[in-house]
């Protein structure tokens, strides 16, 4: 069970490295749009929910890793 959850683990990064690559692809495109609406919410996603979306995965795949759900 403990090789599954590092598979996991591996997982988890891999998955939050490509949100954070989407995630900044899709906000500059919103960014560089001629809408206002469409540029705040670029703003957002990369200001605020890009950080917590990729940190939040890459700490529990590094946790993952280091056994931390051991038990």
């Amino acid at each position: 069970m403990n090789g599954v959850k590092k598979a996991l683990g591996v997982v988890w990064i891999l998955l939050g490295l490509y949100a954070a690559y989407d995630r900044i692809v899709d906000s500059m495109q919103k960014i560089g749009s001629a809408v206002q609406a469409d540029v705040i919410f670029g703003w957002i996603i990369l200001l605020v929910l890009t950080p917590i979306i990729t940190g939040s995965l890459l700490l529990f795949g590094m946790y993952c890793l280091q056994d931390e759900y051991a038990d």
